[in-house]
């Protein structure tokens, strides 16, 4: 598709049609937000005099009690627990976040930490780095640190000083450092400034951060402008061997990168928020289901925070959040997220003036691209410390893209070049917006929250009350285009092609009809208030409730009338016929729900494949012109199934293969209707090509050497790596489904994008029989090794004496292989169906207390 020849001419016929209607916005310049006013002025932000004082309490599982008297004091507390646990993950979310990963540990990402050597030449921390540069990450937190709020400040100062206090500990031997990293020079102090560096890298996780190579690689030029300089002395020969091998697999790269996909499937989430009557007790409930990484920067962290009288909140939150819950309670509110089918960002088409690439026609005038020189710190090993510069381009509103040949039409030409916008750059609210939901009493001023700040970033929110409410909003942040503009996203076919093939939206870039400056309001966000429930599990806001289906928004925010996944399929099962009789939830039947490990596929069509199965008896079905598979014995194993993903599971990992060579879209006869759309489509064909897919899972599972009859337990694990990367030895049954056979509690074999840090061992792949390549169900030699999924998971009830709730951190509280907490509610998760007691009441408090640690420090510098 050439967007050259139809985008840019929507663009030029909407600036002759908008002219006096449109939005006016200028696309040359930045708006930045101006600091909330401190209207709450009983919340004191700094601790009184610079005399920071936190007590942290533990209790079973190592959970952390804060307690302060201002929220410099909490987060103070909250950054000292945080180190404790999972040093090393923070300290590389600020090194990262600071483009200094290949400064500390070489250009590449994939490194065997027990030899020092790259397991894989990909030259991704030097990418990551170089493209951290461009997106401004460290830039724009120094220059806009000053606009945060005094809470934000608060937050992080305060968290930034628990987080030295406990390097200063270690040093003078008070505290042990997670053996990995300790001692290592990139684990350092940090201030305020660096963790406003890792929250802005984390609010592009949704958006720009998917363009990493993109932006690395944009150019003016048709050759190999973009690869790095060595800056300095004149290089050594070593060097210079060095800078040669690493410029040759920037250029292999090059021809291999793909577009990104910006929503991944596996990043996504559970959320239910039931009102009073869905509940038995009238009152509201919440279920937290989150699935994400088990591993580096985007670990939960479970804590409860305390400030008496202002704040008592508790739940889980990324590791890095300073001193706040993102998923939680307090004695009032509930709430969840998941991760949204909104687009936070925009590519936009640039028209350039003819001769010049390095400027952009925008209402009829040039505007500049503009190029700037970074560097970066290179650990050359052997060949010493390099410093390597490139050229970055931007425009004002967001950094230039480029993609070689194989992505055309991303190309940077004479006539067209492409850029990125996220709505999410640079944005102060985060801190503000989740202080407020912490802190809410009742619905409105939850909702308060949402109107006030537009800090969710990239997340759905569920919500339920003791009195009963529930409520839904999608107010992620979304680009803030006009009805006008909306509609002509909607309804014109080019820019729905472009969508199409691309997988996000691109638009012209030379008018300013299609500009944006900022997010869109809290009154055009998809919302929904029931009385009965409220969910998501990853699908657009559409069918937050299907018996008042939301229409009528920005199809920024994802798709109406869409076909829904299998996982929210089986969501929506379970919240018709897993509350008893009556149809209304206990806090025990909503957490046996969570935990059913059911799994929609198979409960839609496994009575039709087994039919299928008796009619064939023994004969060998065909799979390919060379194999072929008797299902006698995977057609018994199926029989003897009992209907869940859990550790005794007979035939769960045929299950799993099977999930994996289904194509609903062949096999599924009845198709997608959007009024039926909870059920639809179904009914197994008859042609025989589920058991085609049912022959190459048998084979697959064999090729592993396993059996047919195997045991999900026996089969799907939970091993965690030693410090130098290799296998701990100890290998827990992992009971869960996967988002192929539609389940809802979900794990996978996938790695973080952001565990490139860390090490993990890994187990080699298992080969499809069919394709050569690598299982798509992830098989390895040794099975179904999780290292993703559900993570925080949490229920809550509101009862007349406060909140009832239970959960459980799958992969545990920390990430120190020598801490107590490291395995501990994983042995749990393994071995027990069940979620554990949240305690949330001194008495509960009390009777599990294990440690009470008493902090203070005297701050130098006043606010």
């Amino acid at each position: 598709m050439d967007f050259n020849k139809f985008l840019l001419a929507i663009g030029v016929a909407s600036t002759v049609f908008m002219v006096g209607c449109g939005d006016d916005t200028d696309f040359s310049k930045t708006t930045q937000p101006t600091p909330e006013p401190e209207v709450t002025p009983l919340l004191q932000a700094f601790a009184p005099n610079g005399a920071l004082k936190a007590q942290i309490r533990r209790t079973q599982y190592g959970v952390p009690h804060i307690t302060a008297d201002n929220l410099e004091s909490l987060a103070f507390g909250s950054g000292y627990a945080q180190a404790q646990d999972n040093l090393c993950v923070m300290a590389d979310g600020f090194i990262k976040a600071n483009s200094e990963r290949s400064m500390y540990f070489g250009p590449h990402a994939s490194i065997d930490f027990s030899t020092g050597l790259p397991t894989r030449e990909d030259n991704g921390n030097l990418i990551s780095d170089f493209a951290y540069k461009a997106l401004k990450i460290r830039a724009l937190a120094e220059t806009q640190y000053t606009q945060f709020s005094y809470h934000s400040r608060a937050l992080m100062e305060g968290f930034s000083a628990g987080y030295n206090q406990f390097l200063a500990d270690v040093e003078a031997g008070e505290q042990t450092a997670e053996p990995f990293c300790a001692g290592q020079p990139w684990v350092k102090p940090i201030t305020g400034v660096d963790v406003a560096s890792y929250l802005f890298s984390i609010a592009l996780l949704p958006g720009a951060a998917n363009f990493l190579d993109l932006i690395f690689y944009a150019n003016p030029g048709d050759g190999e402008e973009y690869l790095p300089r060595i800056v300095g002395p004149a290089a050594s020969s070593v060097q210079t061997a060095f800078v040669s091998d690493m410029n040759q697999k920037l250029i292999a790269r090059a021809a291999n990168i793909t577009t990104p996909d910006t929503n991944p499937r596996d990043l996504g989430s559970n959320g239910w928020g039931l009102g009073k009557d869905k509940t038995e007790n009238g009152k509201g409930m919440v279920l937290g289901n989150p699935h994400f990484p088990h591993t580096g920067n985007l670990r939960f962290w479970q804590s409860h925070l305390t400030i008496p009288g202002q704040i008592d909140v508790m739940g889980g939150s990324l590791v890095g959040m300073p001193g706040l819950v993102n998923i939680g309670f307090n004695k009032d509110v509930a709430w969840t997220h998941t991760f949204s089918t909104a687009e936070h960002f925009v590519m936009y088409n640039l028209e350039l003036m003819a001769g010049d690439r390095l400027q952009y026609m925008f209402d009829g005038e040039a505007m500049p691209i503009t190029k700037e020189t970074v560097s970066v710190l290179v650990n050359a090993g052997a060949a010493g410390m390099l410093v390597a510069e490139k050229d970055i381009y931007t425009t004002a509103k967001g950094p230039m893209v480029e993609a070689p040949p194989t992505l055309a039409p991303f190309g940077w030409d004479d006539g067209q070049a492409f850029m990125i916008q996220d709505a999410n750059m640079a944005n102060l609210d985060p801190l503000d917006h989740w202080l407020a939901m912490n802190r809410a009493s009742n619905i409105d001023e939850f909702q308060q929250a949402f109107k006030d700040y537009d800090g969710v970033i990239f997340n759905n929110t569920m919500y339920a009350d003791k009195e009963g409410n529930a409520f839904y909003i999608d107010d992620s942040t979304v680009p803030g285009f006009t009805d006008f503009v909306v509609n002509i996203i909607k309804t014109t076919p080019a820019i729905i092609a472009a969508k199409a093939q691309a997988g996000f939206t691109i638009l012209p870039g030379n008018t300013s009809t299609f500009s944006f400056s900022e997010p869109m309001p809290y009154e055009r966000a998809p919302k929904l208030e029931r009385s009965d429930f409220v969910q998501n599990s990853n699908n657009s806001f559409w069918s937050t409730n299907l018996a008042q289906p939301l229409e009528g928004y920005s199809p920024m925010y994802g798709p109406e009338r869409g076909e829904l996944s299998l996982r929210t399929r089986m969501g929506l099962t379970l919240m018709n016929d897993a509350a008893g009789d009556d149809g209304k939830f206990s806090l025990a039947e909503l957490e046996a729900a969570l935990l059913s490990n059911r799994a929609y596929l198979p409960e839609l069509e496994l009575a039709d494949l087994l039919t299928q199965c008796a009619a064939q008896g023994d004969t060998p079905v065909i799979v390919s012109p060379t194999l072929s598979k008797d299902l006698s014995a995977a057609c018994s194993a199926l029989t003897a199934w009992n209907g869940k993903l859990d550790n005794d599971s007979i035939g769960g990992a045929l299950i799993r293969e099977f999930a994996h060579q289904f194509n609903q879209s062949t096999m599924l006869t009845q198709a997608f209707d959007y009024t039926n759309a909870a059920t639809t489509p179904n009914t197994l064909a008859s042609d025989g090509s589920a058991l085609v897919a049912l022959a190459h899972a048998a084979l697959n599972l064999e090729a592993a050497g396993f059996s047919v009859e195997a045991r999900l337990g026996d089969v799907q694990f939970v091993e965690k790596s030693l410090p130098d990367g290799t296998a701990s030895g100890v290998k827990l049954p992992w009971p869960g489904s996967h988002n192929a056979e539609g389940g809802f509690n979900v794990f996978s074999t996938s790695l973080s994008g952001d565990d490139t840090l860390i090490p993990q061992h890994s187990y080699p792949a298992v080969m499809d029989v069919l394709s050569g390549k690598a299982a798509a169900s992830g098989l390895t030699s040794q099975g179904y090794h999780i290292r993703y999924g559900s993570s925080w998971m949490m229920t809550v009830s509101f009862t007349d004496d406060g909140p009832v709730a239970k959960g459980l951190l799958s992969y545990s509280q920390s990430s120190n292989v020598l801490s107590p907490n490291n395995n501990d509610q994983s042995e749990w998760y393994s071995t027990q169906k069940q979620l554990r007691p949240l305690l949330f009441t001194e008495a509960d408090i009390q009777a599990s207390l294990e440690s009470i640690t008493e902090l203070s420090v005297q701050r130098n510098n006043e606010w």
